[in-house]
């Protein structure tokens, strides 16, 4: 202490001294963020909306984009003819009531030939085909070719 002064007194006026300008610099602080929120507030709040929307479209894209995960099962009969009896079944053919000309048109089904293409093979009209094939289908209680091929060979109809 050789100036005169006490070293807390000394002390004192620096810690005063921060403690103001602490004070007035967080004074200054609060009026600029004042002055510019109330200067540019709709600014503030437009930019707002802005990112609340684009972060809103962002979710939403990815939600559209994503796609969807589903499982289907389908179950269809499949039937295994284990024997080895290749013999066609007449008691059928004759309980179900199908003509020789219906099973001619059948078994040329079962190859694979078109309507046209059977109505060549056997010398009738492609109409008389087509009637020979909605009888059969009415017969075998059926709407497809395909549906009344597979039948017909499950019932040992055809081969």
């Amino acid at each position: 202490m050789k100036f005169g002064v006490p070293l807390k007194t000394k002390h004192k006026e620096i810690l005063m001294y921060c403690v103001s300008m602490a004070l007035i610099l967080f004074l200054l602080k609060w009026l600029e963020v004042h002055f510019i929120v109330f200067n540019y507030r709709l600014d503030l709040f437009i930019g707002a909306i802005a990112i609340l929307f684009t972060v809103l479209g962002i979710w939403l894209a990815l939600k559209l984009v994503k796609p969807k995960v589903e499982t289907r099962i389908i179950e269809k009969e499949v039937y295994i003819d284990n024997s080895t009896q290749t013999e066609i079944d007449e008691q059928e053919i004759t309980k179900l009531g199908i003509s020789k000309r219906e099973l001619d048109v059948l078994n040329l089904m079962a190859t694979g030939f078109s309507n046209e293409e059977i109505a060549e093979k056997l010398f009738i009209s492609l109409n008389t085909v087509k009637t020979h094939a909605s009888n059969i289908f009415l017969k075998l209680n059926v709407k497809r070719r395909t549906m009344a091929v597979e039948k017909a060979k499950r019932m040992k109809i055809i081969h």
